[in-house]
């Protein structure tokens, strides 16, 4: 593959927020593979946005529906090419009636809907209709299907949706059907990508590690500059990462460290309590950001979301968990208006 051209080069300043000569060293670096040109710049600190937002644009409507007994919880996303014809009556009818299509034959994927059979007819015909009615393309891009002891949802203005599933006490059902509508609610907006740290991957925990590490390093040279007070560098990002040998190494820094200042070893003891906690806290940054059952709950910032559930009830467990974000991984086109205009007078 060939190292950095323009386009690549523009490209990937767009999506990084990165220099241009920055952006050509990755692009030469990594053969002129925009993914791994964004890591590359990542793990240098060099990047705080590789998935800038304004490159990821698609109009259309996400729709949830839950059945009436909390069971199942179908969510959809169509896409239309503009928010006019998403807002559109007919456009909104045609996604209901999909929605609840997929419902109700267990369809749990964009495949198995492109495959089923509606109204009469396989579901491609059926959609191509739609579109020769309404004017413009439509995709049915993204299904999910998910049944559990119980289920809730939620969507935000058909941009965000959300569904969460659970298991709980008999005598629980009832509380557990509304907190995981908050719950959803919190995952709309503070956009988890796992329900646990446990659920993360190892190779990312390691790429964000070297990448957060040097995110860190390039706000303290600039604190450095300011005369600010500097930010700690974790070891670590993940609670993964905290084995008991890395627990008691960082216990054992600590007390020779309280001992050199002079501290009395009765004491030592408690104030190392405190220490490990912020130290734990330090090192697991990728879980707040990641993990919905460690984050902040937007209900209650006193407590994180595991901590929320636990007060709810101690027997709810969440198994399953989907979030949908509208045109997440499709990049709009962009369109030169001059030169349209200037096409059409020619």
């Amino acid at each position: 593959m060939a190292g950095a051209t323009p386009k690549l080069i523009k490209e990937l300043r767009e999506k990084s927020g990165a220099g241009m000569l920055d952006c050509k060293k990755a692009l030469n670096e990594c053969e002129g593979n925009i993914e791994e040109a964004i890591k590359f710049l990542r793990e240098a600190g060099l990047s705080k946005a590789a998935k800038k937002s304004s490159n990821v644009a698609a109009e259309g409507i996400i729709t949830v529906l839950v059945n009436e007994d909390n069971t199942n919880a179908t969510m959809t996303e169509i896409n239309s090419q503009t928010d006019f014809v998403a807002k559109n009556e007919q456009f909104l009818n045609l996604v209901s009636g999909i929605t609840a299509h997929a419902q109700s034959n267990g369809i749990a994927d964009a495949e198995a809907l492109a495959a089923s059979t509606i109204e009469g007819q396989d579901f491609p015909t059926f959609l191509n209709e739609k579109i020769a009615v309404i004017g413009e393309n439509l995709v049915a891009r993204k299904v999910s299907n998910v049944s559990g002891e119980v289920v809730n949802a939620y969507v935000h203005l058909g941009k965000v949706g959300v569904i969460l599933s659970a298991t709980c006490d008999d005598s629980a059902r009832e509380k557990t059907v509304d907190l995981l509508k908050k719950v959803a609610m919190h995952a709309a907006s503070m956009k988890p990508t796992v329900i646990a740290y446990t659920d993360l991957a190892a190779d990312f925990i390691e790429s964000e590690n070297k990448a957060i590490i040097a995110d860190i390093e390039k706000e303290n040279e600039e604190l450095v500059r300011l005369g600010k007070p500097l930010k700690n560098i974790p070891e670590f990002v993940s609670r993964v990462q905290l084995t008991e040998e890395a627990v008691a190494a960082a216990e054992s820094r600590m007390k020779e460290e309280l001992l050199a200042q002079g501290k009395p070893e009765k004491i030592i003891g408690n104030i190392i309590k405190g220490k490990i906690n912020r130290w734990i806290e330090d090192n697991s940054q990728l879980d707040r950001a990641h993990a919905l059952l460690s984050q902040t709950y937007v209900m209650d910032d006193s407590m994180t979301v595991e901590q929320a559930i636990t007060a709810c009830d101690a027997s709810i467990k969440l198994t399953e968990y989907v979030r949908f974000e509208l045109g997440e991984g499709i990049e709009k086109k962009e369109e030169d208006f001059a030169a349209e205009v200037a096409a059409q007078m020619s």
